[in-house]
């Protein structure tokens, strides 16, 4: 099962052979909480069929960090750099996982020294990932970020349609685009009363948006504060 993530392919199988026995093989309900933000590191943490959002809370308002779906790894850095979990895993549904630790990560790049190279090129698109998203935050306000997230799900949707209106879901709770969006699930509210006030969406049963005026959308989209 390792073999077939594209972090552990082709690795070999006295590397793959130093992961599978020491797997740790783990499972997750949704809503499961899989490490808190300063628990002791065990390893690295590989999703195999599920998906895990990692957030920082101070216990008024909740970040998402990222999150990480089949062939996603968690806990790099405490591997790496030693000391606690840096943040909360969170299983965002059923997901099922396996636990890496130290010294099975070690005995297979011993083996194979590609997987090192593979990890630090995870942990540096990690850090890009998070300086993105740190722009996002510091430089657009709520309502620039909330209509950037509602063009992500348009673009999406028409992928799969390409004619008639643009109706879409926000794909999560409230609550939760707002931790996407780092904000709170009142600004939140409070900036989709705005886009219905001024005619860009219209909202239908169900929780669903049309998407009235798609260009004064992505023109929202792409303002800064």
């Amino acid at each position: 099962m390792l073999s077939t993530l594209p972090l552990f392919a082709d690795l070999g199988p006295e590397a793959l052979d130093a992961l599978a026995r020491h797997a740790d093989e783990r499972n997750a309900r949704r809503g499961d909480v899989m490490f808190r933000a300063g628990d002791q590191a065990a390893g690295i943490y590989v999703v195999l069929d599920g998906a895990v959002r990692v957030v920082r809370d101070d216990g008024h308002r909740r970040v998402v960090l990222h999150v990480e779906r089949v062939g996603g790894t968690l806990g790099e850095i405490p591997m790496f750099a030693g000391g606690p979990f840096p943040a909360t895993a969170i299983a965002h549904e059923p997901t099922r996982y396996v636990v890496l630790g130290r010294e099975a990560i070690a005995a297979a790049v011993a083996a194979s020294p590609v997987l090192a190279f593979r990890l630090l090129e995870r942990l540096a698109r990690r850090a890009a990932e998070l300086v993105a998203r740190l722009d996002r935050i510091a430089f657009a306000n709520v309502g620039a970020r909330l209509a950037r997230y509602l063009v992500v799900r348009v673009e999406t949707r028409r992928g799969r349609e390409t004619s008639g209106p643009i109706v879409i879901s926000l794909g999560l709770t409230q609550t939760q685009v707002a931790e996407e969006l780092g904000t709170v699930r009142e600004v939140l509210v409070r900036e989709l009363r705005a886009l219905r006030e001024s005619g860009v969406v219209r909202a239908l049963p169900g929780g669903r948006l049309e998407i009235v005026d798609a260009v004064r959308l992505r023109s929202l989209a792409a303002r800064h504060r």
